[in-house]
């Protein structure tokens, strides 16, 4: 079953708007994490204290995206990638909005961060669900010369809603402190139900896609999706999360600790304002760079650009955290662009088709959600409290951090290498003449 130009364009535009309205419900959360709910949710005398317990909350969004990836992969490997993302943005939506009107600590006491908490964990499900199916409509509509291409599409959402919600933050931050702090943070978290709106509506125009509609027409889903890609894939679901290290624990330093560590922890302290700002330009950057890396997986194949892209990262480590504690406004810029918007794109870009390469169509949905989200707890929802941790240890010096960061580079870029003749066509090479068709 072939599809017409006109469904894959409408594909490939869901699944980027409704990454977008995922990753800025999810990073919005992130973006005032270290800046505002440690004071409003979890007050402390020590600053260090309340901001490693706002982060908190924000890993135990990571901890619930491997059940969300579990159930949504089961269903959307049974039933269908669509209907599983139109429930997973409905999830996402509700939770962010509801997030922008939790009363504090100090108008209910524990009952606030205890409710912060649940939502943070139907926003970390919601997110669990969506990244597997959204990067599968594109991948799995694409032509497999160009599948690192498209399934880069939906990754930019991942740029987008970085970009819109440390942007939407910073300008919030315009306001007096008294009043960012009392009611201009809650605007961006209830804006996200005009997002999500669209998103919706959208999304519910869109067709099942090709291959998964030639499983089901076939007979030929398995009872139980998560059981069958644990026995059939185990060595590729280890390299998968090996190879994703080093993309979590790289974007949790220079998106989400970045932010902290300037305006808090950094030699050379600069405001809230600028941070995000840096982050935002950053993010601005991929919205070009992840496309055109995914691009490239195509031609010179996927486990190479990733473990190149990997071996980068380790190398820009130590520059990077050198400038950022310059306090120079020009500098922190160049210290978050280069590494963060340039070199971390040529992991992220052909992260969704490396790893939707490695399994069977009929547990596709299971096997990228279940590498993504289980391995996102180590690699992504703890780097923040880890970084902290390194930092004061350090006696506020970097140079844990960046050590820290070196040493998931170089797994990630040995696990990637690995793959190399581990995909679901090069072990299946009588299916690679049936894919093309």
């Amino acid at each position: 079953m072939s599809a017409g130009k006109q469904d894959v364009r409408r594909v490939v535009i869901a699944s980027l708007m409704g990454a977008t309205i995922e990753w800025y419900d999810f990073f919005l959360y992130g973006a005032v994490a270290g800046i505002v709910f440690n004071k409003l949710f979890f007050p402390s005398g020590d600053p260090v204290v309340s901001i490693l317990l706002a982060y908190t909350t924000f890993a135990i969004g990571f901890v619930a995206r491997p059940l969300g990836g579990l159930i949504f992969g089961h269903f959307g490997d049974k039933v269908g990638r669509k209907s599983v993302l139109v429930a997973t943005l409905m999830i996402m939506g509700v939770a962010t909005v509801l997030i922008g009107l939790l009363p504090t600590y100090q108008q209910i006491g524990i009952l606030a961060p205890t409710l912060l908490v649940i939502l943070r964990l139907l926003q970390g499900i919601g997110l669990g669900g969506e990244w597997g199916g959204a990067v599968l409509m594109a991948y799995e509509y694409a032509p497999p010369e160009k599948r690192g291409l498209f399934a880069s599409i939906p990754q930019i959402g991942l740029a987008i809603g970085l970009c819109l919600s440390s942007g939407v933050v910073a300008l919030l931050s315009r306001l007096p402190d008294a009043d960012f702090l009392a009611w201009g943070w809650r605007v961006a978290f209830i804006a996200s139900i005009i997002l999500v709106i669209i998103g919706l509506y959208i999304r519910l125009k869109i067709i099942e896609t090709p291959e998964f509609q030639k499983v089901k027409d076939e007979n030929r889903a398995v009872a139980v999706p998560a059981v069958e890609m644990l026995k059939q894939y185990p060595g590729n679901i280890m390299l998968g999360m090996g190879a994703r290290y080093i993309d979590g624990v790289f974007f949790n330093v220079f998106a989400v600790f970045s932010i902290a560590y300037l305006t808090q922890l950094a030699p050379v302290k600069v405001s809230r304002e600028v941070a995000l700002w840096a982050v935002s330009a950053s993010a601005l950057v991929m919205i070009v760079t992840i496309p055109f890396f995914g691009w490239l997986s195509d031609k010179w194949g996927r486990p190479k650009t990733y473990a190149i892209g990997s071996l980068l990262l380790a190398i820009s480590a130590y520059p990077a955290f050198g400038l950022l504690g310059s306090g120079d406004v020009t500098t922190i810029f160049l210290a978050l662009i280069i590494p963060f918007g340039v070199i971390y794109a040529m992991c992220y870009g052909p992260e969704a088709a490396l790893f939707a390469d490695l399994f069977d169509p009929r547990v596709r949905y299971s096997g990228i959600s279940f590498v993504y989200q289980f391995s996102g707890i180590f690699a992504s929802g703890l780097t923040p409290i880890i970084a902290t941790y390194l930092i004061e240890a350090n006696g506020k010096q970097p140079w844990y951090v960046i050590g820290y960061l070196v040493f998931a580079a170089l797994v990630s870029m040995v696990s990637a290498m690995a793959m190399r003749n581990r995909t679901y066509l090069s072990t299946h090479p009588d299916l690679r003449v049936a894919a093309r068709a």
